[in-house]
């Protein structure tokens, strides 16, 4: 037995063991899911169990490295984990923009103490994190925004605006882009750390075409942010942007399916719907497609990985994965007919299916429209002529 069939033979025991049975059942609602932090209610006994088991061993940030409460894995390995979560169905223990978007930053560019205090409780699902970057005139051109941090010596004095700031009623602490120096558009922008509950903090809810407000309206009154709280040099905070700009758009471009794509129709029929044969050929068709798209997030995963990947695949997948979500969306609302269009009973889930549906209409626009993602393919990838 190689050390790696060992490895599986070793985890498939431990998810056996340390998996509740309810944490194997698909997901429903966004209550499912575990986004931790520091008032986070655990929706059951069993969540929180899963959660806990997998912090210990490291497992909600398999290849983190141990002193930063990861497991150490390689990419193997963690390959490997990932394919016995998926064979039992398992679900994901902690979901976090902490893990998603921010960890990898600190690990790239945080220095030593910053990682051993932020990462640490990301990984124990101990803080909730959201994202300070939009602005209500900073949008796709996300260089051109004003919230301004005004160096105060020992701290920054920071007065502004964010907008569509996903879950910042929720957050505990924000990764936010803030103007250190007016002169300079691109070299005068600081990467912050800060707590919501700061002094000068308030949001304002969005309420969204689903009926549901996972976006948020950001104020910034003057909020003191110590000086240490800075990840990356001052006014190169653009350099620590574009890199977790790259994994957001890995992590929006999930919604696709990624490596674990599963069949529509098969889940279509599990719910007893019958497909007419023109709607079965196209839930046929968007079948392939998922499993075309997993394929290549297994590809560009292991090209990351080993260092070949190319810098713009984050826009193919972030383009292609949000495009395939919204399709497969539309094919669902398309399969359960008027039904479908019901929006508040308990036989619905409250209209869930409907709301869903509404939700992905922001796929295609947060983390860079499809508009843009579709330009810099162009650009960056088939090297067309710019207009």
């Amino acid at each position: 037995m190689s050390e790696l069939d060992a490895f599986r033979h070793e985890i498939r025991s431990w998810l056996e063991e340390n998996c509740p049975a309810e944490m194997r059942r698909p997901v429903t609602s966004e209550s499912d899911a575990c986004w931790g932090g520091r008032n986070y209610t655990f929706q059951s006994e069993a969540q929180r169990q899963w959660m806990e088991r997998c912090a210990a061993r490291g497992f909600t940030v398999p290849m983190w490295p141990t002193e930063y409460g990861g497991a150490g894995l390689s990419a193997e390995q963690a390959k490997v984990l990932r394919e016995e979560m998926a064979r039992i169905n398992a679900r994901s223990p902690l979901s976090s923009f902490g893990i998603w978007m921010l960890g990898p930053a600190l690990l790239h560019f945080g220095t030593h103490e910053q990682k051993l205090h932020y990462l640490q409780p990301i990984a124990r699902g101990e803080i909730r994190w959201c994202q300070g970057y939009s602005e209500p005139g900073s949008g796709s051109d996300l260089v051109s925004l004003q919230t301004f941090g005004e160096d105060r010596g020992d701290h920054w004095v920071v007065n502004g605006q964010k907008i569509w700031t996903s879950y910042a009623d929720k957050a505990d602490w924000i990764f936010c882009l803030v103007r250190t120096d007016k002169a300079n558009k691109y070299q005068g922008i600081s990467f912050l750390l800060f707590d919501m509950a700061s002094e000068g903090v308030t949001t304002r809810p969005i309420r969204l075409i689903s009926g549901a407000s996972p976006f948020c309206e950001t104020f910034f009154d003057n909020v003191k942010v110590p000086k240490d709280q800075i990840v990356g040099e001052v006014n190169r905070g653009w350099d620590v942007a574009k890199y977790l700009l790259g994994h957001e758009r890995e992590m929006i471009s999930a919604t696709g399916g990624g490596e674990r794509a599963t069949s529509l129709g098969a889940e279509l029929t599990r719910q007893g719907i019958e497909l007419d044969p023109v709607l079965r050929a196209q839930v046929a068709l968007y079948d392939v497609d998922a499993l075309a798209f997993a394929a290549m997030s297994e590809k560009f995963s292991d090209e990351a990985r080993s260092g070949r990947a190319h810098p713009a695949q984050p826009n193919m997948m972030k383009y292609a994965g949000t495009e395939l979500n919204k399709r497969k969306h539309e094919l669902t609302m398309m399969a359960g007919g008027t039904a479908a269009l019901e929006w508040e009973s308990e036989a619905s889930g409250g209209g869930a299916r409907s709301r869903g549906w509404l939700r992905t209409k922001a796929n295609s626009i947060e983390g860079g429209t499809s508009e843009i993602m579709l330009n810099v393919i162009a650009k960056r990838i088939l090297d067309l002529p710019g207009a």
